[in-house]
């Protein structure tokens, strides 16, 4: 399985396979019905006191992994949602959508490393 990120403003490909929204917020400027999402995982998205502390403030974002990462290990069940997803899916292929415009310094990246470190995604 490989996990990819992308913005949810960037065009939808095939090549997405499962697009699942890991926003606690739905993103400005986008309409339900277009955003072709398998799901909406608003509980794995990082705690709105954490997210509004971090406000993707690059000197934030290690404390702010360091803590999202204590929250996604303090919720089991979230972990198990998104690993069945993954495992129930036909597609090879699971991209975590984020609206943040920092593409760098955003919750889908530590997500990401996260699901890897702990789930043998790649």
């Amino acid at each position: 399985m490989t996990i990819q990120i992308k913005r949810i403003y960037e065009p939808y490909q095939e090549s997405d396979g499962i697009r699942l929204l890991v926003d606690r917020v739905w993103p400005r400027g986008i309409k339900k019905e277009n955003a072709r999402l398998d799901g909406w995982l608003k509980e794995l998205a990082p705690s709105t006191a954490l997210r509004k502390w971090f406000g993707h403030i690059p000197e934030r974002y290690p404390q702010f992994s360091e803590q999202y990462r204590q929250e996604l290990d303090a919720n089991p069940q979230a972990q198990a949602d998104i690993l069945k997803v993954m495992q129930e899916s036909q597609q090879h292929t699971v991209t975590l959508l984020y609206g943040a415009k920092n593409q760098q310094f955003n919750q889908a990246v530590v997500l990401k490393a996260y699901l890897e470190d702990h789930m043998g995604a790649k």
